[in-house]
């Protein structure tokens, strides 16, 4: 019940809504049981009715002396109708105050579930805002230990499945025990006797329906966990469908997919099929308990035992019939209770989920680069396996840095440790002296430009993809960007310009179009930091070329930390850092590091020797 109530908490201010819901659903129960209790007087009229019989008016009806026994009044009014109007006019107004009552129990009905209906959607709201909101504020470690398509189920799906199964139980939780109980005390007012041999058969049906749903919660559970699983094999394939069909890999593909789905449905097909077993297995021992009922009270109407009267008797199996109905719809609500708090706890695990990297409560912020970013004695480690140990450097205002060496040496680590995507483990890096984890995270990429070596776009138009996260960048300011990129004049020939959209993940475009898009995007944010992680390393050559006559230029008056496979890209370097095995090994300019005669002058032999 823990997780219901926290689920439940995402409905606030839930007095908005709970208070119209209570006074609609209370009008509706009284009225909805009035509607089956009129049946008292429809079917006293009709017996009186009945043969050639002439009407006594001058008779009076003596009025019942107390309150406890509706039918008695009812039976009182009916008879007083006949009497006073005769038995065609009884009937007309009976007919008239039931049209009556079932309007209103109507009415009402469809108010009260406005009224949830709008508890469901804010539920819904607040609740996929709040686990949206905590996965973006997670830190980058956390992706990379998660499955993207389980995420996604718990964002889409789970919300879903609780957004209904909680709030409907909500509503049955409230209306029904009042149904029920209106039900049961208008048995009483009718024969005390006869109701109390009729809940005597109640328990009973209540354990056949828990026996039913015992085992739902675990099935729910193992449900959501399947699903997740089909997510994430369907987002891999839709994300590598090109290197699916490169290693003919479909059939192992969609034998792990369909394994998975298969899997899935006969864990639903278990659920549903214990799910529905509870309606006909309550609906049937419904059946009974009427037939027992009506044999016994039929005996006391026959023999003459009590004051039960045939109309009265009639009218109590009706009503009676109906007591199973609200006791179903509450079985149904906990049998689906089960599937929304396995997906609710799911939701709320991922809600509860803290980000390794938050700011401190007075975290400095920084509005411009003045001096430089120094890396103390830094190491790194993920997964207890080291990357970086030991690095000290020094970044300059207006200095332009290469990052050179082998691959896995550690170059992207030292890209990615400078906005804060990660924190060292050892050592420190202070940016103008101060260090990055006193500073607002926020403010400290705002100095920052990045172009990654994979060019990551929207589904989105090719301004909207430049222009993204700056909603105030107007069509000039976008142009000019994509003039530097040396990407406005393949813009210009795309069938809508500037609003062409580029399909999922810039598909539309070559690589080194997506590129040059993303240098534009970074152009655009003009920071005094720019970081470029082989950035020229998707395109041709003779984009190469543009493109890093483009940077020579956006380089100028920036300071520039730039990774290249190409190291004829950055000879003109003020610094370049050779990194082997997480160490730097080498520091100074092309010059400099050429006479050393070490890894860097192997590196330049060996990338000459390749493309002679």
């Amino acid at each position: 019940m823990k997780t219901y109530f926290r689920l439940l908490s995402f409905a606030k201010p839930i007095e908005k809504y709970a208070i119209p819901y209570i006074i609609c659903t209370i009008i509706t129960v009284v009225f909805g049981t009035l509607n089956l209790a009129l049946l008292v007087p429809l079917l006293q009229v009709l017996f009186k009715g009945t043969g050639d019989v002439e009407v006594d008016t001058s008779r009076v009806v003596e009025k019942p002396e107390s309150w406890d026994k509706i039918g008695d009044w009812f039976t009182y009014y009916a008879d007083k109708l006949y009497y006073d109007l005769g038995p065609y006019e009884a009937l007309q107004y009976v007919c008239i105050v039931i049209i009556i009552s079932v309007f209103i129990s109507n009415l009402f009905r469809y108010l009260s579930q406005r009224v949830m209906e709008n508890l469901r959607i804010h539920t819904l709201l607040n609740l996929r805002k709040s686990v949206f909101d905590n996965v973006m504020d997670l830190d980058l470690g956390y992706f990379t230990n998660q499955r993207k398509g389980d995420i996604i189920s718990k964002v889409a799906s789970d919300v879903q499945v609780v957004q209904f199964s909680v709030t409907a139980t909500l509503q049955v939780i409230f209306k029904e025990p009042l149904q029920l109980i209106a039900y049961i005390l208008f048995l009483f007012s009718i024969s005390a006797k006869l109701t109390i041999f009729s809940m005597l058969v109640i328990p009973v049906s209540a354990l056949f329906i828990s026996l039913i749903v015992k085992k739902l919660k675990k099935q729910a559970i193992e449900g959501q966990e399947s699903y997740s699983n089909m997510i994430s094999y369907l987002d891999e394939a839709l994300s590598g469908v090109k290197i699916i069909k490169a290693f003919n890999a479909v059939s192992f593909v969609k034998n792990r997919f369909n394994s998975e789905s298969e899997n899935y449905s006969n864990i639903m097909r278990r659920m549903v099929r214990r799910q529905q077993m509870g309606s006909p297995v309550s609906e049937l021992l419904g059946v009974v308990m009427v037939a027992i009922i009506l044999l016994y009270g039929g005996s006391l109407v026959l023999s003459g035992q009590g004051d039960l009267k045939a109309s009265e008797f009639i009218g109590y199996i009706a009503v009676f019939s109906q007591v199973m109905r609200p006791a179903k719809a509450l079985t149904d609500a906990f049998s689906n209770i089960h599937n929304g708090i396995a997906a609710g706890e799911r939701v709320l695990n991922l809600i509860d989920e803290k980000p390794q990297l938050v700011d401190k409560p007075n975290a400095a912020v920084v509005t411009d680069f003045n001096d430089k970013i120094v890396f103390h004695e830094v190491g790194f480690s993920y997964d207890d396996k080291e990357i970086l140990r030991s690095i000290n450097l020094e970044i300059n205002k207006g200095e332009t840095v290469a990052l050179v060496g082998p691959s896995g040496g550690g170059k992207s680590t030292m890209i990615d440790l400078i906005p804060r995507f990660m924190d060292v483990n050892k050592g420190g890096i202070t940016f103008d002296g101060i260090d990055l984890r006193e500073l607002n995270q926020e403010s400290l990429r705002n100095q920052i430009g990045t172009v990654n070596q994979e060019s990551i776009l929207f589904n989105d138009t090719i301004f909207n993809n430049i222009a993204f996260g700056n909603t105030t960048a107007t069509l000039e300011q976008v142009e000019a960007a994509a003039r530097i990129a040396n990407a406005h004049d393949f813009i210009a020939q795309t069938e809508h310009g500037y609003q062409t959209n580029i399909g999922d993940r810039g598909a539309k475009l070559s690589g080194g179009q997506r590129q040059r898009i993303s240098i534009a995007r970074a152009v655009l944010k003009n920071p005094p930091i720019m970081l470029l992680d082989e950035a020229t390393s998707a395109l041709d050559t003779e984009s190469e070329r543009l493109v890093q006559d483009s940077l020579y230029k956006l380089m100028k008056n920036r300071t520039t930390v730039v990774i290249a496979h190409r190291l004829s890209t950055i000879q003109n370097a003020d610094k370049i850092v050779v990194i082997e095995a997480g160490q730097i090994i080498e520091t100074g300019s092309h010059n400099e590091l050429i006479v050393k005669n070490g890894l860097y002058k192997r590196l330049i032999d060996m990338q000459q020797f390749a493309d002679s």
